[in-house]
């Protein structure tokens, strides 16, 4: 993998600009993207605000003989007081216009910005990394939506490297989405991806392949006593598992298109020291997966077949494995969910007569069997690899407990409006949120997984990779086609305990 392109420190461009007395024009700029030297490039600049003295503003210019102003900051007063051209709160404010202006390319997020508060720049860390990756971020949605066709296919990759492959960038994602909240953190993802979703559109309508990393979209934190993973993917960049037909219709594949896979996976872990060794025990607290819109419900049944329309989870698997194991002694779990409860009953009968003359012999023989089967939607199991813990959730067919992502409905199911797939976001008995999504609690679903870890580990810092992959199913809801597919998304990410 190619490093990614050095990208220039906005930060610190900003914080070490020269006093206005000095500027030898009304404005001063940084290129901070070029696709080319032969081609134009993309410049930040600051400049006088209406020819004010004391007002000045950002902007975002793609630089052709004419500068063409692709986002504008808003305005901010110079400080007298203050040393620096920009000051803290200048800068705080700025980071908020870059916050805001991302918020707003979602199509559900406009003016819902009122629970966008930060605290005073100086108590908020590596500050200027989260202000960097937040200007980076609305530099990528300004060249997806805003950016002439001569600077976008350069510049996007460069920024989708950095992006992705920067480990500043990957940090920043962390400290920022902290900052903003879990609110706020959802709405951001659904910017970007929304972007994204439509990127990937325009590459496919020109024939052009384009792979967005996965990593970039999933993040990690471990505090005491808890792992949390979040994961945000457009469905649109999962991979294809297989799929009924390569031609879906229009209406279909825009409902299809337009959604995002958003997952959160906590487990409570804790450290029991043992006379003779350590217990290291993490429970199942939370799985969460859900199918959420990118766009409108009235764009959906405008253009989309409908909002129904849409993938499901038909499977999550978990592997959560120490990455240093030298002082790992065994590893234990609990049992899988139990098997579905099958009752068998029988009926016989057997009658025999003689028919009316020139007829043969009748000999009838009826033989009836009836069975019912009481079967869970959701089947939990864990399994053991080395050391390596496997969680596995299966949905399973309610009407011939197949596994679900990995067969296809048939067609009398496809047809029949009480199959236990038709209306399943409205059914008293649906395997799913009335939402799309699913929810697993470890009260239900697993109890815990212990490995026995030699006393040496004690006063260190253990490392563990979660891997992870989830599969997302589309059988037809209300809409009349025989279309279906399934896709899967991979993540892994590290977590750390403390052994004391």
């Amino acid at each position: 993998m190619a490093a990614p392109c050095a990208f220039p420190d906005i930060f610190f461009w900003v914080q070490n600009l020269p006093p206005i007395t000095e500027w030898k024009k009304n404005s001063m700029s940084l290129c901070i993207c070029s696709s080319s030297s032969s081609q134009p490039s993309l410049n930040l600049s600051i400049a006088k605000y209406n020819q004010s003295r004391t007002d000045l503003s950002f902007a975002i210019n793609a630089d052709f003989n004419l500068p063409v102003c692709l986002w504008t900051s808003k305005p901010f007063k110079l400080n007298s007081k203050s040393i620096k051209l920009i000051d803290e709160e200048t800068m705080s404010n700025l980071l908020v216009n870059f916050v805001e202006d991302v918020l707003q390319y979602g199509s559900n997020n406009k003016n819902n910005n009122s629970l966008l508060k930060f605290p005073k720049l100086n108590s908020i860390p590596n500050f200027k990394d989260i202000f960097n990756f937040s200007f980076l971020t609305l530099l990528f949605l300004i060249c997806i939506y805003e950016a002439p066709q001569d600077l976008r296919s350069g510049c996007l990759s460069t920024l989708k490297n950095h992006l992705a492959n920067n480990c500043q960038s990957r940090q920043a994602t962390k400290l920022l989405m902290k900052l903003l909240g879990s609110n706020l953190e959802e709405q951001w993802m659904r910017s970007l991806n929304l972007a994204i979703t439509n990127w990937i559109i325009e590459h496919q309508t020109s024939h052009r392949s384009l792979k967005t990393p996965s990593p970039l979209f999933s993040y990690a934190l471990s505090t005491s006593g808890l792992w949390k993973v979040h994961l945000y993917c457009p469905v649109i960049a999962m991979d294809v598992e297989n799929s009924s037909n390569p031609s879906v219709d229009e209406r279909l594949q825009f409902s299809l298109t337009y959604n995002q896979l958003e997952g959160v996976i906590q487990f409570n872990y804790k450290v029991v020291i043992q006379e003779r060794w350590v217990d290291v025990i993490v429970n199942t607290d939370n799985i969460r997966c859900d199918i959420i819109r990118l766009v409108s419900e009235a764009l959906m049944n405008e253009r989309g077949a409908g909002a129904a329309e849409k993938h499901f989870p038909s499977r999550i698997s978990l592997q959560l494995t120490p990455t240093l194991q030298t002082n790992v002694l065994s590893l234990s779990v609990s049992k899988s969910s139990e098997n579905p409860t099958t009752e068998i009953g029988l009926e016989k009968s057997l009658e025999a007569g003689f028919d009316p003359p020139n007829s043969y012999f009748g000999l009838k023989v009826s033989a009836g069997e009836t069975m019912t089967v009481s079967l869970k939607p959701w089947k939990f199991e864990e399994s053991v690899n080395g050391y390596s813990a496997n969680l596995n959730w299966f949905l399973h067919d309610s009407t011939d407990g197949r596994e679900v992502f990995s067969s296809k409905p048939s067609k009398i199911s496809l047809v029949n409006p009480k199959a236990w797939f038709k209306d399943r976001y409205s059914s008293a008995y649906r395997p799913f949120t009335r939402q799309g999504g699913v929810v697993f609690a470890g009260d239900e679903y697993g109890e815990k997984v212990c490995w026995k870890v030699d006393k040496s580990a004690i006063g260190r810092t253990m490392e563990w990779e979660i891997r992870g992959w989830i599969w997302l199913t589309y059988w037809p809801n209300k809409h009349k086609t025989f279309y279906n597919e399934t896709r899967r998304l991979e993540f892994r990410e590290i977590v750390h305990l403390n052994i004391d």
